[in-house]
Parts: structure tokens; sequence; C-alpha cells
């Protein structure tokens, strides 16, 4: 039998072994074997000092065997005869001489296994009994059976069905029965570079020798991921450029008229990102953009003077939004932006005029085929909608422009389902008001060319963030305080809660109260510290027309207080809300809090952030409420929150291609290799487009993109 990475596990692993390693980790072949890497390796100098272990930490110890002796006893079980029973106590001791006591209760054949001189792994809970520190049968592998008996231990990934040392065994059985494996890397890159070869990678990573040699292996192994993720973006991007698309020169009538009436003038920002898009615009090439900025740098300005190009010259423009909320909200500030250019085809309307129309899925059916009609006709030069606006019988008659806000709430189809409307391919804006490391823009953003706005509009204040202790009854009376004075002061303030309530599920343990509610917030406010202010409801569940009439009553000043979940997170823009208080913040993420903080402050009054929260000084959750109380600096936190979360998250574990193609990369740590193989990816496609030169390499680029490449569809 030939035996490569493709071979099935069950053909060379016992049936129990194989069935456990598909159940518990998803682990089918020998390929998937060997890339699941270990975690961290234990060696020389980094063994757990057994004389500071501490009473309930799980540990993993490295120890040798000094003893083992077999006790009977009688277990006293009430309402049970008692019967004889055996306790194997276990003397291990590390490299200083320092011992451990491992108890193992009717297991007698363990006296024979775990004899005096034995190595290994012992993975358990710390207990204490009699005053003494002990593990309570706890797993354990000795290496010495598995021919492990020098260099680095590795510890891997497991589950309680399958620990570390099981997973050690089994790759240890597949590694002696791999051959040379073919490198699918170019050979002069490797040779440049100074990469090992595929196959001794992978036996060093799992059987190092020394730290030099593991990082020479995972050096090789995360620069093949770079690889082929930046080669099918780069491939992506360049056969995107071969695409044809509708030219809208620079400018143009309605244009014109909208920048004439700016009561203020762009930002460098703004004007450098405008000129780049307008050029982008003007090519017969479709236009593949992300615009990227922080919570009121003025995206929607740039992504409107976009549209308006596109309409001035006989295209249409859509804006796609993730909830109705945002998108009503967007009709709304646009409409008003355009003031009478947006009433094209009514009476005194200038030559110029366009519509701006606006469909989601709440729609009536009468309200739905009169925005039909404007959008088949080209009537409606700007659309805005939700996904109604993906739907069979909606017909654009020249969608030339796609603007994708908040666009990582979309997946692909829903995306390519609104680009597939147009008679030759749309040029395409994709917006994020979350700022975006460098790179996971390098990594998931990567066919798309990448605008930021950092700079913030003449006469914007600093929002002031603090954190209130939620125990503290005087901390949060003055939180009360301070939302009533801004209040009478003639402003207006947000009150933000992790959910709706009703007949969600509580997420509380037993150690926690379930996270507030906006439905039982609310009526606690009206009867209590905000009684006879004017408090409004706003939350996802509620239909498109009271959403609707409360935001519209909120932006209108009819509302003094607006209690909301994070439906508000995004693009909602009234000038003077000043103050936000945000209920159990420590529930919500680093971003997220950013997003919310920057729904205030936003018009000429300065704005306030009080982030309310239980959790004490010291912990996780609380240093993460202070780092977003310290900075205004959204790419500032979004490289925090790249370093507080597990890469999965960052990248879309749960999402296709991902598991199975970035197991090493970190884009926290690895930002050289990323960008050192966005180049090599460029030179590669740009001497070989086909990769007919590297056939191993092709496949892999093509297992990815065809695949499991849908999370990099980003744009």
């Amino acid at each position: 039998m030939t035996i490569g990475l493709e071979t099935r596990l069950r053909e060379v692993l016992d049936k129990k072994s194989a069935e456990k390693l598909a159940e518990e980790l998803g682990l089918h072949t020998i390929g998937d074997l060997l890339g699941h890497y270990p975690f961290r390796y234990i060696g020389q100098g980094e063994r757990p000092d057994l004389g500071r272990l501490a009473i309930g930490e799980e540990v993993t110890v490295f120890a040798e065997v000094r003893a083992a002796v077999a006790r009977k006893y009688q277990p006293k079980r009430p309402g049970q005869k008692a019967r004889r029973a055996e306790r194997l106590e276990v003397v291990i001791a590390d490299e200083d001489g320092r011992t451990l006591t491992l108890v193992y209760f009717n297991q007698p054949w363990l006296k024979e296994h775990l004899t005096a001189g034995k190595q290994g792994l012992f993975v358990g809970k710390v207990g204490q009994f009699n005053g003494r520190l002990q593990l309570n049968s706890p797993q354990h592998f000795l290496v010495d059976e598995w021919n492990v008996t020098s260099g680095l231990l590795p510890v891997y990934p497991g589950t309680a069905e399958l620990p570390s040392w099981k997973i050690m065994k089994a790759v240890h059985t597949v590694l002696g029965l791999v051959p040379d494996l073919a490198d699918p890397l170019p050979c002069e890159l490797r040779s440049r570079l100074g990469l090992l070869g595929y196959g001794e990678a992978l036996h060093r990573i799992h059987r190092p020798e020394d730290h030099e040699v593991l990082g020479a292996a995972k050096k090789r192994l995360k620069w093949q991921e770079a690889l082929v993720l930046q080669t099918v973006l780069v491939r992506r991007k360049a056969a995107a450029a071969d695409e044809a698309a509708d030219p809208y020169p620079a400018g143009g009538a309605i244009l014109d008229a909208f920048d004439a009436r700016l009561p203020f003038t762009l930002t460098d920002g703004q004007r450098e990102v405008g000129e780049e898009i307008a050029a982008e615009l003007a090519a017969e090439h479709p236009m593949h953009r992300l615009l990227q900025g922080d919570v009121g740098s003025g995206k929607t300005l740039v992504a409107l003077r976009a549209m308006l190009q596109v309409v001035a010259h006989g295209g249409q423009a859509a804006l796609l939004a993730p909830t109705e909320v945002l998108a009503a909200q967007h009709h709304r500030s646009i409409a008003e932006m355009l003031g009478d250019l947006a009433r094209g085809g009514e009476l005194g309307a200038p030559q110029e005029a366009t519509r701006v129309a606006l469909l989601t899925g709440s729609a009536t059916a009468a309200q739905r085929r009169t925005v039909l009609d404007l959008i088949k006709t080209g009537a409606a030069g700007i659309v805005i909608g939700t996904h109604a606006l993906l739907y069979d019988g909606v017909d654009f008659a020249a969608l030339g422009l796609v603007v994708v806000d908040e666009q990582h709430r979309f997946g692909v189809e829903q995306r390519d389902a609104l680009r597939a409307k147009a008679e030759h391919t749309p040029h395409t804006l994709v917006m994020t008001a979350t700022p975006i490391p460098r790179t996971v823009a390098m990594t998931v953003y990567g066919d798309l060319e990448t605008s930021r706005l950092t700079e913030l509009p003449a006469g914007r204040i600093p929002i002031a963030t603090h954190v209130v202790p939620y125990t503290d009854q005087r901390w949060m009376q003055r939180t009360w305080t301070r939302v009533r004075e801004e209040v009478a002061a003639g402003r207006q303030a947000y009150l933000v809660c992790p959910r709706v309530g009703g007949d969600e599920e509580d997420d509380a343990s037993a150690e926690r109260r379930p996270p507030l509610a906006v439905t039982d917030t609310i009526e606690y406010l009206r009867n209590g510290p905000l009684q006879g202010l004017r408090l409004g409801l706003l939350h996802g569940r509620l239909d498109a027309d009271e959403k609707d009439r409360v935001m519209r009553a909120y932006a209108a000043g009819d509302l003094d207080v607006l209690v909301a979940t994070t439906v508000i997170e995004v693009g909602v823009n009234v000038p003077n809300a000043t103050a936000m208080v945000v209920l159990d913040a420590e529930r919500f993420g680093i971003s997220q809090l950013h997003q919310l903080r920057g729904r205030v402050g936003r018009g000429a009054h300065a704005g306030l952030c009080l982030l309310v929260s239980e959790v004490p000084e010291g912990t996780t959750s609380r240093e993460r409420l202070d780092a977003v109380a310290s900075t205004t600096d959204g790419f500032a936190l979004a490289e925090l929150d790249l370093e507080q979360r597990r890469e999965g998250d960052v990248l879309g574990a749960a999402q296709s291609g991902v598991k199975s193609h970035v197991r090493l990369l970190s884009l926290l740590k690895d930002a050289d290799i990323i960008a050192a193989a966005r180049a090599e990816a460029a030179s590669l496609i740009a001497a070989d487009p086909d990769l007919k030169a590297e056939p191993a390499f092709a496949a892999l680029v093509d297992d990815l993109a065809a695949d499991r490449g849908e999370y990099l569809e980003k744009g």
C-alpha cells in the first residue's frame, strides 16, 4: 500500500484510535493528523516546579517515577456492603528532587506500568489530602515507551477522551510510516529563503531536538500557509483587474452641485481617498476597494461622493446595509445631505437631481412596487436597502457601483447576488467602521485595495470614557445624574444593554446573574433614576415601522434617552446625542464598545461614555474596559483586540477553509512573513499566472480557492 498524506488513518492505526481521532478532533487522514500541531513543548528548564503548584490548578507535569506502592483499603459507602479496594500511590519527582503523589484507584495493572525510573507526562488537577498535594487519577504518558527520550516533548491540543499522549502515540506511529514527501513550495524560493523541506519540517515540528530546530520547522510551515493564502488573493485580484466595467469620469453635474453646497471643508484624508476612488471609477476595470475608517471619520460622505460620480454619468449605485435601522438611517442622512438634489423628477428640483430609494424586507407590497419601478427605470440613482435588494425582481437599469456597509455581516453569495444584477461587473466599495489591524487587512482583505480614514472632521471633540463600578451606588447615582444633566442642557443620551429580554434564554451560570435586558431596564429607569424623562425603546425584534418611528422621534429630539441593544452600533447619527451608558459593558468586545461610543459626540458638544460593569479590577475583562477608556484611537484598540482574541476568531475559524489552511500563522506575530509572502505571491503570479511551472503548489492554491476559499471572499 502506498502511504501518503491522503491515506486514511483507519488504514494505518488501530480502529479505536482512528475512530477517536475522527470523532474528537475531526482528523481523518495522515495529513490531518500531521497538521494537528503541538501547542507547546516541554524541555529542560521548562518543566513545572512541583513546589509551586496551586490547589485546583490543571497542570501538565514532566517528571520521573520514584516509587509505586499499592495499598488495600475498605471504602465506606452508606447503605452498601464494604468491599476490598486498592489504591496505588505513585511518587514522582522533578529534576530538582521535588516530589508529588499520584493516586489511582482500582487500577492494579498500573503498578507494573509506572515503575521507578520511568519518565513521563502527568496531567490532572491539583488536589490535597492530609495536607499533601496530589493528583487524583491523572492521565499519563510515558515517553520511553514511544521512543521519545530526548529533545522537546510535544503537548497536543486534546480532549478528555483523547488526551495529548494518545495523540502523540498516533503521530509517532504515522511519522514512521510516511515516506519522503514532495515539497509543494517552489524550489528557488525555498532555497533563497533557507527554508526546510516539507517532510523535514513536519518531522521536526512533532519531534524537535531543541528550540532552534523547532523554530526552523515553524518558519517553514508558516511560510507555506502565508504563501498559499496570499497567492489566492493576488490571483483573484489579478483576475478581477481583467474584468470589464463601465467607466464613470471624475466629477459630474450632481457631484459638483453637491460639493458646492457642502457647509464644511473635506478633511485631507477624505479628499485623498476621494481622489483614489474617483480615478478607479473612471477606469474600464472594476474597482475593488476597502474603505476603513474610525468612527466619525466621514466614510459615508466619501461613499456618497463616489455614488454621485456614478449617477452623474448615467449609472446607479446600490448601498447594502446589514440592518433595517442602519438602512433607514443611511436613507435619511443621504436624503438630508442632498436636499433637493434627492428630489429628481419633482417640480422645481434641479435638472441634475436624482431619487434616493429605500427597499427593506418589511416594505408593504405597494411600497415595494413603487421602489422597484424607480430602480428598474433608473429614476432612482441611489438605492439603499437590506438583503431585500438581493431578491429576484429587483432589476437595475444601470448598476455601476455597489457599496457594502459593514461587509463582515454579509455572506459571499449575498454580495455576489447584488453584483450579478449589473450588465458589466460593477465597481465595489466595501466599508467598515471597525478598524482592521494591518495583518488582518493583508490576510483577509488582501484582494482589495485598502484606504484608511484616520482624521476626524474639524471641530470634533474627543469622547471622554470612564468605567463605572456597578456595585458602587454612589457611582451609579452619579451616572444617572450625568444623564439628567445632559438632558437638562437640551441634549440626549443612549443607554445600551446586551440583550432584548422577554423569552430569550438567560446565559447566566450558577455564579452569575443574567445579562441586563432593555425590556427590563427601561421599566426600571421609568420608575426610578430617570423618572420623568422621555424614554424610547429600540431593539432588533421590533417591526420595521416601530424601529423607524422610534429613530425618527429620537433624531427629532422628541425622546430624551434611547434604551437600546447594539442595533445602534454603527451608522446611527444623531448629533444632539452626547451621553452613552453601556450596562454590563464587559459583555461586549473592545471594537464593539468603540463602535457604540462613536454614536455620541458627533455634534458641537463633547461626548461622554460610561462603561458600567461589576467585574473587579485586575481581571482581564476589566483591563479591556480600562483600555477602551484610555484611548479613542480605534486602530490601537483593534491591535489590542487582536492580541486578546484567538486567531481563529479573527480569521473566522467557523467558516470553511481556515481550520484546514491556517494552523500556525499568527496575524499578530507574523506580520513580516505575511508581508513578504504577499510580495512573493505577486512575483509568482506575474511570471506564471496559472502556476503551470509549480503544479504541487498550484494544487494547494486551487484547493483553498475552489473548495475552502469562501472566507476569503470579503470584497
